[in-house]
């Protein structure tokens, strides 16, 4: 699979929103406004912060994301998250590699080497038709099936952290285990 090669990851941090993405049980399936955070750590490790709207509330989960590779120019990354983020004791290690991203840093196609997961980000919360396209496309020659790609719904303007009450109990991620 044809990954980004030479990423300044620097550039790469900052808020990224979903564009489009394969469904997936760890996220409900009426979540809007979904969108990933990365900060880079002095240790060269990013946080992450992924974060979506269900039922009014915001739900998070926090985890670091790691060169998979440190000696590769590759951009393969490795992102641990700590699960139920209510109580953050089992760790899931997932892939993260950068399919396609723009020059300017703008949007990305990302997806691991299973293929069961692909998302299209972009820095802000809607992407022209044809760039879209050509993201799809992108990822139809890496072998993905683009028909399973679900477009994300976002509010415009898109709500701030600090004024959505909390899904505290972590109801969101309870439900996505039953694939509600």
């Amino acid at each position: 699979m044809e990954v980004v090669k030479g990423i300044d990851l620097a550039r790469y941090m900052g808020r990224w929103y979903e564009i489009a993405s394969f469904p997936s049980r760890f996220q409900p399936k009426n979540g809007t406004n979904t969108r990933a955070t990365y900060t880079l750590k002095d240790d060269g490790t990013v946080n992450v912060l992924n974060e979506t709207w269900s039922d009014g509330k915001r739900g998070f989960i926090e985890g670091t994301a790691y060169k998979a590779d440190p000696n590769s120019d590759e951009a393969k990354l490795k992102v641990r998250f700590y699960v139920p983020p209510f109580l953050p004791v089992f760790p899931v290690t997932g892939d993260y590699w950068v399919l396609y991203l723009d020059d300017d840093y703008q949007y990305a196609l990302v997806g691991q080497p299973s293929r069961n997961y692909l998302w299209i980000l972009c820095r802000q919360n809607h992407l022209d038709e044809e760039t879209y396209n050509q993201l799809v496309e992108k990822a139809k020659e890496e072998g993905y099936d683009v028909t399973k790609l679900k477009k994300t719904m976002h509010t415009n303007p898109p709500p701030e952290t600090e004024d959505a009450p909390a899904d505290t109990k972590g109801v969101w991620w309870l439900k996505s285990i039953f694939g509600k």
